[in-house]
């Protein structure tokens, strides 16, 4: 009867020894895995798409039929270092910036 007394006693004792250590404690743990799950699930995979723009960018080469962000379709006739030549028409070029580029709808074997 005296431990069950004693154990009662001593409880309260126990858990007032920390008294802000457990909701801090989990509310710090909450945080950083809704950050993990974040990083994970968002901005992981933003980063590695844009890696794989970036290279796509850097590999374009004459011959490449690309399409722009405005929606234009084209053939790459030349390679500048910040822009390239389009042909979109028989007999019509634009220079757009390499970064207008939205994806590579045909790759020559050349490049």
């Amino acid at each position: 009867m005296q431990n069950v007394t004693l154990c009662a006693l001593t409880a309260p004792v126990v858990a007032q020894q920390s008294p802000g250590s457990g909701p801090m404690m989990g509310q710090l743990l909450f945080f950083g895995l809704f950050f993990a799950a974040m990083w994970f699930l968002l901005i992981a995979p933003q980063r590695k798409k844009q890696k794989a723009h970036q290279q796509m960018i850097k590999s374009l080469g004459t011959g490449d039929e690309v399409l722009t962000t405005g929606g234009i379709y084209g053939i790459v006739t030349n390679v500048k270092d910040d822009r390239l030549v389009v042909r979109i028409a028989e007999g019509t070029k634009v220079e757009v910036a390499r970064g207008s580029i939205q994806a590579v709808e045909k790759k020559t074997a050349a490049s």
